[in-house]
Order: C-alpha cells, then sequence, then structure tokens
C-alpha cells in the first residue's frame, strides 16, 4: 500500500488549503456566535453562494465523485481533501458541493438512476443549484434494521403513491430542496431483503408534509439542510420515479452507505486535527497555577494521546480508501465498519479533551469545539450506531474459525 500524495492531489490539496485560509475560516469566524432570527434556523449562511462560486473558480468542485460525473479522483485522492474539509465541516463541504446527504444521493443517481432521472435531478445537484434529501429512518421502527421499514410505495398504474413517515431526513429543511430520495416497502411478502425500493419523490409533491426540523444536541445542523420529520400521505410520483427497480432498495442503500460513511470518516479524521491544534494553541497560551498548561503533566499527555490517535485512524481510513479503490466497496466491508466504529470514538475523544482544555469556553458559542463534539458524537449513530456494526464485525471475524 502507497499513501503518498501524487502530483494532483498535492496541487489540489494547495488549493484548498490556500482556499480554507483566505474565504472559510474568515467567514467562520463571522458566523460564530451569531445570533439567528426565529424562523430563519435552517436556512444556509448568506456567504454560502460567494463560497461556492469561489470554489468552482478555483478548481474545487464534486471531488467526492468518480468517474464522468465529478472530478474523477480515487477514494484514495479524496481522503486528504475531505479532511481538510473537516476543519470547518458547516462550510467546507457545502462550499465544494461535497456535503452530506447530497453527495450519497449523487452516487445513488451517478451509478443507479436512470438516463431520465440523472438529467432531471443529478445534474442539477451537481452544479449546485439544488439540493436534496435522503429518507430513511422512522421513528416507530429500529431503522438500523433496514428490513423494518414500515413506509409503503403501492403501485397504482403509472404511478407509484407513498404513505409512511419519516424522521431525520437529512437535508430536508433546507429552502433548496427540491428533491428526496425515499426508501419504502413495495412488497412486504417478499424475501427479506427485497421488500424494499428507492423513489424519487420531488419536494413540492402534494402529500409530503415537512413538520418540523429535529435538533442535534440543540444545534439545527442548517448548513447541512437540517434533519426533518417528513410524512407523506397519498403522494402519488411517476412510476419512472422507481430507482433501479423493485426490490433493490436495500442493495442500493448498503451501496450508498460505503462511500458515504468513509466520507464522513475522512472529515471526522479533520474535526479532530482542528480539536488539537486548538487545544495545542490554549495549552501554550494559557497559565494556571503559575505555569502554561503545556506544562501540566495531563494535558501534555492529552495532547501526546490525540496525536496517536489520530495517526492510528487515518491510516485505518486511508487504508479502507485504498482497498475501496482496488478492490472494490464490497472487499473493504471489513474496513469500512472498522472506521465507522473507530473514528467517531477517535474524534470524540480528543474534542472532548480540547474542550476540558478550553473550560467553559470550550462548550460556548465562540469556540467551533461544541459543535465539533456534537457532530463526532452524533455519527455514532448515523449510518448505523456502533453495536449494529459490532455484532457485524465480529460476525464475520467469527466465521473465519467455524468449520
Amino acid at each position: 500500500m502507497d499513501f503518498a500524495l501524487d502530483e494532483r492531489t498535492l496541487e489540489l490539496r494547495e488549493k484548498l488549503l490556500a482556499f480554507m485560509d483566505s474565504h472559510i475560516y474568515p467567514a467562520e469566524q463571522e458566523l460564530l456566535g451569531k445570533d439567528v432570527a426565529p424562523g430563519a434556523e435552517w436556512d444556509r449562511p448568506s456567504v454560502m453562494e460567494d463560497l461556492k462560486e469561489e470554489a468552482r473558480r478555483r478548481g474545487l468542485w464534486n471531488l467526492f465523485l468518480p468517474g464522468a460525473h465529478g472530478a474523477g479522483l480515487t477514494n484514495l485522492q479524496y481522503a486528504s481533501l475531505a479532511e481538510i474539509t473537516g476543519h470547518s465541516p458547516g462550510l467546507a463541504p457545502e462550499a465544494l458541493n461535497c456535503a452530506a446527504p447530497d453527495t450519497g444521493n449523487m452516487e445513488l443517481l451517478a451509478e443507479f438512476g436512470s438516463e431520465a432521472q440523472q438529467r432531471r435531478w443529478l445534474e442539477p445537484l451537481l452544479g449546485g443549484q439544488i439540493r436534496s434529501a435522503f429518507c430513511m429512518t422512522e421513528p416507530e421502527v429500529a431503522s438500523s434494521d433496514a428490513s423494518n421499514i414500515a413506509t409503503r410505495i403501492d403501485r397504482d398504474g403509472d404511478h407509484y403513491v407513498v404513505n409512511g413517515r419519516k424522521w431525520f431526513a437529512s437535508g430536508a429543511m433546507s429552502p433548496d430542496c427540491a428533491v428526496l430520495i425515499v426508501m419504502g416497502k413495495t412488497d412486504p411478502g417478499a424475501e427479506r431483503h427485497r421488500q424494499q425500493s428507492m423513489i424519487i419523490v420531488p419536494s413540492d409533491t402534494p402529500g409530503v408534509d415537512i413538520k418540523r426540523g429535529m435538533h442535534v444536541f440543540g444545534y439545527t445542523d442548517g448548513a447541512h439542510g437540517g434533519h426533518a420529520e417528513v410524512v407523506f400521505t397519498n403522494v402519488r410520483v411517476p412510476a419512472e420515479n422507481l430507482v433501479a427497480g423493485e426490490g433493490d432498495g436495500f442493495a442500493i442503500a448498503q451501496a450508498r452507505l460505503g462511500p458515504g460513511r468513509i466520507h464522513h470518516c475522512m472529515r471526522l479524521i479533520g474535526m479532530a486535527e482542528r480539536a488539537l491544534e486548538l487545544m495545542c494553541q490554549r495549552a501554550l497560551d494559557r497559565v494556571a497555577f503559575g505555569k502554561p498548561l503545556a506544562e501540566q503533566g495531563v494535558v501534555r499527555e492529552w495532547i501526546a494521546e490525540s496525536r496517536v490517535r489520530i495517526e492510528q485512524t487515518r491510516l485505518l481510513v486511508l487504508k479502507t480508501a485504498w482497498l475501496m479503490d482496488t478492490v472494490g466497496n464490497k472487499g473493504a466491508h471489513t474496513e469500512i465498519q472498522a472506521i465507522k466504529i473507530a473514528t467517531p470514538r477517535m474524534t470524540e475523544w480528543v474534542v472532548d479533551k480540547a474542550i476540558q482544555a478550553h473550560g467553559a469556553g470550550g462548550v460556548s458559542q465562540d469556540l467551533p469545539l461544541a459543535h465539533l463534539w456534537a457532530q463526532g458524537r452524533t455519527l455514532r449513530l448515523a449510518d448505523g450506531p456502533d453495536e449494529v456494526h459490532l455484532a457485524s464485525l465480529a460476525r464475520r471475524e467469527l466465521k473465519k474459525y467455524k468449520g
């Protein structure tokens, strides 16, 4: 395995670092601690369009998507770039059109969408003209087991009719959200993993009711389009809006979530690096009991342990990216699960220590640490909770030793 950065990635990395310094961090400072008017909690920052325009001008656009539709980077090439965007997760990913859930939805449409679906939905998503939502999780069932999904997608002539209730539908609170990709059951009597399908629902379709935005540890996640509770009542969409075929929904979900998980982990590495940077600066600048925090043994241990944990996890993420590039997502399944377990835990730990080093300021709106912690902790649930990945990983490991 060779994780050295090639010439193209080095060039993009230098461009991205310069963009972060010149545009992202200054915009972040303007937004930190800023009061948001009631009713505007899920609006994107007003500076976002300028950031997107500048990112496009610099060639920093759709870096996540391999193949003809995107920048053509491999997972390994994208890893170091996604890590940099993790230093400012509320601004940088969307500025580069690399923000979830749009990334996963674009990958889904690029791989499974028909030509008509790609023209109508993928192209404007690639252009950053619209945003999208992914509707899988439901409040009334354990959605970590996707076979539990209860939303119905029933055929009625040339249409499908959608009925059900979703929540934490990522992206649905964005004023620019134009399309929802919905997972539901088309055949409850089929084999367990062939009951589900996915369908494209324009957000303005009659019967789509976005009931409320869901908060995450008190945050709206407005920069990511928020997370909504959505009720579908006799929502009729053309049959051609079905993605791939009936019964393909579970397989599509697994294909979609694999790259999404590694993208989250790439950004989490950057979030941990940002926290460590802030912790080191604080340790050198702050004096307590007659000497800088950097001379206090416990703080020095936090700093050293943070570096060890970050490096260990980064190497596992890079190995996973390399495997996805060389043997495919299925061949990297074990490693994808391993990074999904390890990376949020690592980031949560590092950010927690950075918060502790900052005292009361660490939990305030004057620093990004509280939001970084909330995102890291949330990702121990999103895209499958730790326990599901641990159970699956253990099964795969034990299988090697069964006669």
